[in-house]
């Protein structure tokens, strides 16, 4: 995540028909969000301040947010934001490729009979 931000605040809350999900510090962020239009505003204080993601996952099973549309957005943002597997880097190993290498080839005897037709 590009943020160390930490949040006791998380809920979910629509605003022209699209539900989104919202993190504050404090529940009158409320009054704020009903103030510029925003509809069924649900905010939960957690017990300790979480990142963004995990408060996320925190409210994911909670009662509160059961309705469609709140888990709709909830699954969004989980999915957008989920931490991306990184390949483990080796430092100081070069890699580099290996060169086919060509069996030796067989010696042939050739011999010479002038009485042998050719095939």
């Amino acid at each position: 995540m590009a943020t160390d931000k930490q949040f006791k605040v998380f809920g979910t809350s629509s605003l022209d028909g699209e539900t989104k999900v919202r993190f504050a510090n404090d529940t009158m962020r409320v009054k704020v969000l009903e103030k510029h239009g925003h509809l069924d505003v649900i905010l939960v204080e957690l017990s300790e301040s979480l990142s963004k993601y995990d408060g996320i996952k925190a409210i994911q099973g909670m009662d509160q947010f059961a309705n469609s549309l709140s888990q709709m957005a909830i699954a969004e943002y989980l999915e957008d934001k989920a931490p991306k597997a990184s390949k483990p880097a080796a430092k100081g190993v070069a890699v580099t490729k290996a060169k086919p290498t060509k069996a030796p080839a067989k010696a042939v005897k050739v011999t010479e009979d002038e009485d042998t037709p050719f095939a």
